[in-house]
């Protein structure tokens, strides 16, 4: 039996996407956490600032004006963890004596919203990434699961069913109208595609691995020549809503079907990878508007919301096991 190697190939390159984001993102908060805490740990002089201004956007930070030792005058904005503090009330500000444009940080170790900000969404990003690769390897493990279970002969058919094409989602998929021997019981399995299908047409024969308790379980389908299906989803009884259908020789054309090649021509098929590069750089796209919205324009905060924003909907984009 032949291992299916296209949808291997989808699920390795989600995985590279996942990894790869979330390298760079972390990559990315890491390095300005590092640099952040080395300018912090040069902060050895403290300077007695007022607050100016406090209640300053929805973390409630303070506008602080203080003074180095040359007699430069600074005002600065800081994030707070602490209780409100007042108009001209004391803060204490470390700074760095030999820097000439010495940039402040708040004195004393409670006040760590900046280096928080930095480090959290790592963490938080690692368990978002986390999500996605999961699906892949419990997708994995139920296919070789599936396998071992005994094949009931059936009737299959395989079809393309087309939803709204969305930036995350691609807009064909590929299903089986499975038919039991007897005529009376018919299924639907979504399933990953694979190249065997274009060559497939009419009804064929198949090997259905389903669970025995009848129950909904995801199917393995093998096809005549041995070629194992992965399933994506539980297997039905009904036709799915919302799905138009169409037989795969009415989807599956081919350039000769329309034009007159020359016989030595080599028709290439379609790669659905262009749609993918479109999805990355839209998510990217958005990530960034999104950070400066959000940030108010902080270059750290807007690149680190593009890197997650590509990452993320393009790996839902490769989940969707998009197809030529």
């Amino acid at each position: 039996m032949s291992r299916p190697g296209p949808a291997l190939r989808v699920g390795l390159l989600g995985v590279a996407v996942i990894l790869t984001g979330y390298a760079l993102f972390a990559a990315w908060l890491g390095l300005h956490a590092q640099r952040y805490a080395d300018a912090r740990d040069r902060a050895t002089s403290t300077a007695v600032g007022v607050v100016v201004e406090n209640g300053i956007g929805d973390e409630d930070d303070v506008r602080v004006r203080w003074t180095d030792a040359g007699g430069r005058a600074h005002v600065q904005q800081f994030p707070t963890y602490d209780d409100p503090y007042r108009n001209k009330a004391f803060f204490l500000v470390d700074y760095d004596p030999d820097d000439p444009t010495p940039k402040g940080f708040p004195a004393g170790g409670d006040e760590t919203a900046t280096e928080d900000d930095l480090i959290f969404p790592v963490v938080l990003g690692g368990v978002a990434a986390l999500l996605p690769t999961s699906v892949w390897v419990w997708r994995g493990l139920r296919f070789r699961l599936g396998v071992r279970r005994p094949g009931l002969p059936m009737t299959g058919r395989v079809l393309y069913g087309r939803r709204p094409a969305t930036a995350w989602r691609d807009p064909m998929t590929t299903w089986l109208a499975l038919t039991a021997p007897e005529g009376d019981a018919r299924h639907w399995q979504r399933v990953m595609w694979h190249p065997v299908l274009d060559e497939t047409s009419g009804e064929v024969e198949v090997s259905v691995h389903r669970a025995g308790d009848g129950s909904l379980r995801p199917a393995v389908v093998t096809l005549p020549d041995g070629t194992r299906l992965v399933p994506l989803g539980k297997l039905r009884r009904y036709r799915p809503m919302f799905m138009a259908f169409d037989d795969h020789e009415a989807v599956r054309g081919d350039l000769r079907d329309a034009f007159v090649l020359p016989a030595d021509t080599v028709v290439r098929p379609a790669r659905p990878w262009w749609r993918g590069a479109v999805t990355a750089t839209s998510g990217t796209t958005l990530g960034v508007l999104a950070g400066f919205v959000l940030t108010g324009g902080t270059v750290v905060a807007s690149v680190a919301f593009a890197v997650c924003a590509g990452t993320l909907v393009t790996s839902v984009w490769v989940l969707s096991s998009p197809q030529p």
